[in-house]
């Protein structure tokens, strides 16, 4: 946001709780990001990680609590990347800026250019999402979340089909993503890559920080 003061975190969710049906799944979460914070929120299988994720992006309606986020926009990256399978790499990167934002196609496909050659992807470009490795879809699916330009990007255990080595790669292009002021929230198992990349390490069970 430009111009906020610089005390204001880019990211603040305040006394947050998510029911569905009978059953509460966030229950009073509190937590905030500043920029360049990469947090890690770690919990076990079904504990709210991915909720959470969702509901600073809009995914889901909560039932209680704030979110504030800079800029008003998320950026999320979802566990299986979610390509679009119809859609080569760069198509499915142009399509939020061009049907929800209105953004001019050739500046989309500008941009879209930009962040696959910053990944090291501007040769899959045209590139259906099977037609990836694991790690391309990766960097595909990170670029189509920065398409909208967002403060705040969102991460869905992004190491889940990496191997080791891809896994160190995904660490190093975070942390520069971080670098640029910026603010990562990622959920994940990951004890080890959370370790490596971390500013801060949230631990979630039955749907409340402990």
């Amino acid at each position: 946001m430009e111009g906020a003061d610089s005390m204001t975190p880019a990211l603040s969710v305040r006394d947050l709780y998510l029911r569905r049906g009978t059953r509460e799944i966030l229950r009073g979460v509190s937590f905030t990001a500043d920029r360049g914070d990469v947090v890690v929120i770690m919990g076990p299988s079904g504990s709210g990680k991915t909720t959470i994720l969702r509901a600073i992006a809009g995914l889901e309606r909560h039932n209680g609590g704030e979110i504030a986020v800079e800029g008003g926009r998320a950026g999320m990256v979802f566990q299986f990347h979610c390509l679009f399978e119809h859609l080569s790499a760069l198509d499915n990167i142009c399509l939020a800026p061009v049907h929800a934002y209105r953004v001019r196609r050739e500046d989309a496909m500008r941009r879209a250019h930009d962040l696959l050659t910053a990944f090291g992807v501007d040769h899959r470009a045209t590139a259906l999402p099977r037609e990836l490795s694991g790690g391309e879809a990766q960097r595909v699916a990170i670029a189509r979340a920065l398409a909208v330009e967002p403060q705040v990007l969102l991460l869905d255990e992004p190491t889940a089909s990496l191997d080791p080595e891809r896994r160190t790669e995904l660490g190093t292009l975070l942390t520069s993503l971080a670098r640029d002021a910026r603010t990562l929230v990622i959920a994940t198992h990951d004890e080890e890559f959370a370790r490596g990349c971390a500013t801060k390490i949230l631990r979630l069970v039955d749907g409340a920080l402990v």
